[in-house]
């Protein structure tokens, strides 16, 4: 039975008010607005909000699920073995990459265990093996396991909605690293692609190391220049 015009809107205004809060409470503004009105809160801000994030997510998940119909296509043969393998690859790349993360800092232990908040601008600019092929890996494998999947209408609009909404985070989240790493992440984006690998956009090793060190001297420059920094 094809979904209704109900069921698409309620489907279509869960991952919006997912959307809208995620990317409000990521946004700079609200961060700055918060330090400034309740400074002791900022130590627990990067673990609220990845568990507020966690949250919104189970009522577009569960409608989903909810929503579930006839498939509009089936991977089968040769074509699931693929599939299938391509999730599986992505998951173990999850594994592997997530090795050069700070994922005590990306979960928001690290700040909550700090006696001071750590701010967004303190952060340097990491190129890991992956990140030299694709700015945003984990958007770039979210994708390949949400596409290898099988697809009725629910799915399908889930599906469009999740990658409309990863293309979307990714520019916010790049005009962020805009202002934090200035032109070094600026040649970064020149270089490598956003959300899917092409061949002759890469890096080398040995440039993407330059590329950091390139961030890490314009941050140092620029704490220098802060009130109180040295000058």
């Amino acid at each position: 039975m094809p979904l209704s015009a109900t069921q698409i809107t309620l489907l279509l205004f869960a991952w919006g008010v997912y959307a809208g809060i995620h990317s409000l409470l990521a946004s700079v503004a609200i961060k700055h607005r918060v330090a400034q009105r309740w400074p002791g809160a900022m130590r627990s801000y990067r673990l609220a909000f990845n568990a507020l994030a966690a949250l919104l997510l189970l009522p577009p998940l569960w409608l989903t699920f909810a929503f579930s119909g006839p498939l509009l296509w089936r991977w089968s043969g040769a074509w699931a073995w693929l599939a299938n393998a391509l999730a599986f690859a992505a998951i173990a790349a999850f594994g592997w990459t997530s090795r050069h993360y700070d994922m005590q800092s990306f979960t928001g232990l690290t700040q909550w265990r700090a006696r001071e908040a750590v701010a967004d601008e303190d952060a340097q600019l990491r190129i890991s093996p992956l990140h030299r092929y694709v700015r945003h890996p984990w958007y770039f494998l979210g994708l390949v396991i949400l596409w290898t999947r099988d697809m009725d209408a629910a799915r399908l609009i889930s599906a469009l909605c999740i990658t409309a909404y990863l293309w979307l985070g990714s520019l916010l989240e790049e005009r962020k690293l805009l202002q934090i790493h200035g032109a070094a992440y600026a040649r970064y984006r020149e270089r490598v692609s956003g959300l899917v690998p092409f061949p002759g956009r890469t890096l080398s090793k040995a440039e993407a190391q330059a590329l950091a060190e390139c961030g890490k001297a314009g941050r140092d420059a620029g704490s220098l220049r802060k009130p109180g920094g040295g000058v």
